[in-house]
């Protein structure tokens, strides 16, 4: 479940990254990659228990989470191994609308909508979510990312 749930998170995630200007939807038009995500689960798989995922992508990780947005509302959204081998590749859709992302896209056998609020950064945005990430019909687990764009 934790390679399953990091994954689903990941591409909400990934779909980030712009500010909060009207123009900014052409600022997500580029390469993003994830350099921080974590995940809190309230009342995980609908127990009394709350789990916590976090990950800073430091020490060679064995995947990195990227995605690209183009300017048609499209993006595409992958992993990359230790070897730069791309794998598990996504396509959706998005928009922006005040200070949030909207992505919508097919993953991991289901269909996923979300919103993320952003907040620009110096080196890319941070991402805030609420979602059902754990899957258990609850949506409050909080999803909190950080980007940088990459060449």
């Amino acid at each position: 479940m934790k390679k399953s749930l990091f994954i689903l998170a990941f591409i909400g995630l990934v779909f980030l990254g712009c500010s909060k200007k009207k123009s900014t939807k052409f600022s997500m038009v580029n390469k993003w990659e994830t350099t921080y995500l974590k995940i809190e689960m309230p009342t995980t798989m609908k127990s009394d228990s709350t789990a916590v995922f976090e990950d800073t992508f430091e020490n060679n990780p064995a995947r990195i989470a990227r995605s690209e947005y183009f300017s048609d509302g499209t993006f595409s959204a992958w992993f990359v191994d230790q070897e730069g081998k791309e794998f598990d590749k996504t396509k959706g859709t998005w928009q922006f609308k005040n200070d949030s992302l909207y992505v919508d896209f097919f993953y991991g056998g289901r269909s996923i909508q979300v919103g993320y609020e952003i907040i620009p950064t110096n080196s890319g945005f941070k991402g805030i979510s609420k979602f059902d990430w754990d899957e258990d019909g609850e949506y409050d687990d909080l999803l909190t990312m950080k980007t940088k764009i990459i060449k």
